[in-house]
């Protein structure tokens, strides 16, 4: 794992160091079960102070993405137990729910009814990604309508107090934002959990054909702009050879017809005001399995 650090900016060091593994862990870069550098190796390889090492391990574990291990060190947490074929996990699942049902002493013969009215009822007619960002719910949509054309809206968590903007839908959103957005939707709705594309891994194929040349991140989006930076740094190219550029900004695209090559969201990447004369790399916000759960899961609900 290779991290990047800017001792000059705003951010302090330990949240930079945070992002970085959280972004590392929600991408599958960092695996569950998988041993993080230690305090004194990271704080020696890149010349910060231990306690800053420590003062983000201590946030990763308050937040649930990582546990020390006495002794041993600190692991990414394993949230899940050992994958098993698709039918045992449906099975663990169905069992669950019945010792539940049990549990809180419900007849079996309302608990019968009840999964009766669930199969009987519609499919869904459209995807909803929920999300406190305006921005990024656009951007979010522009990749999903290169996806399917099965419909996709948007709304955000203050939204779903009118029950109307979620009635036929399946409810998206990002990693960091499901315990938000969960207490939100009514009881039973569908939440899918959308998998972020590993940043560091996706690039480095991709910008060699950048070196020695400017390269320019342009999104609407602040959180784009923000990591672009570390991660980029990651893949080898220097800070002095990017230039950001907030799109929602007034003329954020002069000059950009002399860059090398631009990075961007899918929705920028769409803007007729974007110039075409250098190499475009438009970054997928979603992770390709969570790409294919959408395509299989809108072929379904057209059936």
């Amino acid at each position: 794992m290779r991290l990047w650090f800017a001792p000059n900016s705003d951010v302090p060091l330990y949240r930079q160091l945070v992002t970085q593994i959280e972004l590392a862990i929600l991408s599958g870069d960092l695996r569950p079960g998988e041993r993080l550098p230690s305090t004194r190796d990271l704080a020696r390889r890149y010349a910060i102070h231990p306690n800053t090492v420590s003062a983000g391990y201590r946030e990763l574990q308050r937040d649930g993405l990582a546990e020390h291990r006495h002794g041993s060190g600190v692991y990414v947490r394993k949230n899940t137990p050992e994958a098993a074929s698709p039918r045992q996990v449906l099975d663990r699942h169905i069992a669950a729910f019945f010792r539940a049902a049990r549990d809180l002493q419900i007849p079996p013969a309302d608990v019968r009814a009840r999964v009766a009215q669930w199969l009987a009822s519609p499919p869904p007619d459209h995807l909803l990604v929920i999300d406190p960002n305006p921005q990024l719910r656009r951007i979010l949509m522009s990749e999903i309508a290169r996806i399917t054309t099965f419909p996709v809206r948007d709304a955000s968590p203050e939204d779903c107090a009118d029950r109307s903007r979620l009635k036929g839908a399946v409810a998206l959103c990002r990693p960091s934002k499901t315990k938000l957005i969960r207490p939100a939707l009514p009881i039973g709705m569908e939440l899918i959990t959308l998998n972020i594309t590993s940043a560091t891994g996706w690039l480095t194929p991709r910008l060699p054909a950048a070196e020695g040349h400017l390269v320019a991140v342009v999104s609407h989006w602040d959180e784009f702009l923000t990591h672009a930076q570390p991660m980029l740094a990651a893949t080898g190219l220097p800070a002095e050879s990017l230039i950001f550029r907030d799109a929602r900004l007034p003329r954020w695209n002069r000059g950009l017809d002399h860059v090398g090559g631009i990075l961007c969201d899918s929705y920028t990447a769409s803007l007729p005001n974007l110039p075409r004369k250098p190499r475009i790399i438009v970054f997928p916000l979603i992770a390709e399995p969570s790409r294919e759960l959408i395509r299989r899961y809108a072929a379904d609900s057209q059936l």
